[in-house]
């Protein structure tokens, strides 16, 4: 399998480039982090609102349903650009200097 990058011998400006996997890998575990410790404080507030049925429902369910968010979060990839990339290319010339025919005179150095 070849990748675009393989077939194309053309530049990509790197403000178009995607973020290194380790940098995805991290911003995909910092949302995990994050959303499971929503889901410990959801779960303490369930218990601590036990007395308040409806109340401690709403933080139970958010408690039940967040780990299987928090992992399909972790596991799926930022989408594709679909974006056209942008690539340096050399400015075509405003116009072409054509040669002109030889006149026939040479300057020499030797008389």
């Amino acid at each position: 399998m070849t990748s675009s990058r393989e077939t194309s011998n053309e530049p990509v400006l790197i403000t178009e480039a995607q973020p290194s996997l380790g940098d995805q890998h991290a911003a995909r575990k910092k949302r995990y982090v994050i959303t499971m410790g929503i889901r410990i404080v959801s779960v303490v507030l369930a218990a601590a609102f036990y007395q308040t049925v409806w109340l401690m429902a709403v933080f139970a369910v958010l408690g039940t349903i967040l780990p299987w968010i928090a992992v399909v979060m972790a596991n799926d990839r930022p989408p594709k650009k679909k974006l056209d990339v942008n690539r340096y290319r050399v400015p075509a010339p405003d116009r072409i200097l054509e040669a002109r025919p030889s006149s026939g005179r040479v300057i020499d150095s030797e008389p």
